[in-house]
């Protein structure tokens, strides 16, 4: 049998490096699902920032969150245009806790809407458990050929040797001959 160059038996090939990764269905689906509401998200944070200032009782963060909208909109497109959206989901992830940090100042005794505080809190630890879950679960998915694996025969020649060490091996050998040919077909040769 013949064997390539590293003595494997024709071994399989991966064509190029790859670092996608093959996540189960439900976790494609919620990286899915976070990129269009990062989108949404993204779009009313822009529009509406001044009233989610004011009802968090922060009118001077108007800008803030619009920033944060733009910020959410660029994660949703990396989301759903990338291949693998592991980074971009760990990006939710980084953003969420900076959320949480711009709202906690809120939750001062002097501000008279502490309340929607603490329900603007409420939500960001809900959208950061699932942007855990969900980045995680990317993370310790496994990595995915960039193409189809292949048998590669690239450095095979078909022969049980080398070429030269071959040389001259079949100089005296003599064909059967039934295999030379039928009668009628051989050369005419004088006896």
């Amino acid at each position: 049998m013949a064997r390539d160059s590293d003595g494997s038996n024709g071994a399989l090939a991966r064509i190029g490096p790859d670092s996608r990764r093959r996540p189960d269905p439900a976790t494609e689906g919620l990286a899915q699902g976070l990129g269009w509401f990062s989108l949404g998200l993204g779009a009313a944070e822009i529009v509406g920032g001044a009233a989610i200032a004011r009802w968090l009782g922060k009118p001077d963060l108007t800008p803030v969150i619009q920033a944060y909208g733009v910020r959410e909109i660029v994660t949703g497109v990396g989301i759903l245009g990338s291949k693998d959206a592991t980074p971009w989901i760990w990006g939710r992830v980084g953003g969420d806790a900076v959320d949480i940090a711009t709202v906690l100042p809120a939750l001062e005794a002097s501000n008279p809407r502490r309340g929607n505080a603490m329900i603007a809190l409420m939500a960001l630890a809900g959208a950061t458990a699932l942007d855990v879950v969900c980045a995680r679960n990317l993370s310790q998915a496994p990595l995915r050929p960039s193409q189809r694996v292949r048998r590669d025969y690239g450095n095979r020649s078909g022969f049980p040797e080398p070429p030269e060490a071959m040389r001259g091996r079949a100089s005296d050998f003599e064909p059967p001959i039934d295999i030379v040919g039928p009668q009628a077909m051989r050369a005419w040769t004088a006896a």
